[in-house]
């Protein structure tokens, strides 16, 4: 039998589709600057560009993307021997179409990857109203990497993807916008390295990204 999760994602995504066909008007998509100008420099890291290839775009689909490592560097610019921080972005100006965000724990599992345990986090960037954000422990075979995901709707940070789902439901029906992003932060455990190590990573990582995002992803 299916799980009562999986009909619930199934009757959101259906009534989101429904909903935003017979509306059929345009989204109001509010201007912001594009991804590939976040900082490559972000605290005491730094970033290349890992481009994503042609079957991966076609399957995420119609949006932007940002896909970037990013390494520790010492105060005096030398690289630092220490895990790296990947981060992607992808940021859907309409879902109208019925093109919808990919959930992390829909593509993670396609590519070979275990969840081995989930919850919640919350960052807490200086300035900023602390968020919640889902945490992953993922592996695969020896591999394993500490994930932190959440949704950007409208200046809403959104840990949880039934959520997301209605406020885009919703958000439609209010203001005629569609337009959400996909924040996801990887860091790998290094070998002897402890999950809390890794964890801490990830998180003063989005502690200085946190700020950055509305730039891009408009509230």
């Amino acid at each position: 039998m299916r799980s009562s999760r999986f009909w619930v994602i199934v009757i959101l995504l259906t009534a989101a589709t429904v909903v935003l066909r017979v509306r059929g008007d345009v989204d109001k998509v509010p201007p912001s600057q594009p991804l590939d100008q976040m900082p490559q420099t972000i605290g005491h890291w730094t970033a290349i560009d890992i481009p994503l290839d042609a079957e991966t775009l076609e399957v995420l689909g119609k949006g932007f993307f940002l896909n970037r490592d990013y390494t520790p560097i010492s105060p005096s610019g030398a690289a630092v021997d220490a895990a790296p921080i990947g981060l992607f972005i992808g940021y859907f100006p309409t879902q109208r179409t019925g093109q919808s965000i990919h959930s992390p724990q829909h593509c993670l599992p396609g590519a070979g990857w275990v969840f081995d345990s989930s919850g919640l986090t919350e960052i807490d960037a200086p300035g900023e109203k602390p968020i919640q954000v889902g945490e992953y422990l993922i592996s695969n075979g020896s591999d394993k990497q500490e994930v932190l995901y959440w949704y950007r709707s409208h200046g809403r940070s959104i840990a949880n993807d039934y959520k997301a789902k209605l406020y885009t439901l919703v958000d439609s029906l209010r203001y005629s916008r569609t337009d959400a992003a996909l924040v996801r932060i990887v860091t790998p455990l290094r070998p002897g390295e402890s999950r809390d190590s890794a964890h801490q990573r990830a998180v003063a990582f989005a502690t200085q990204l946190d700020p950055l995002l509305p730039a891009f992803i408009p509230n």
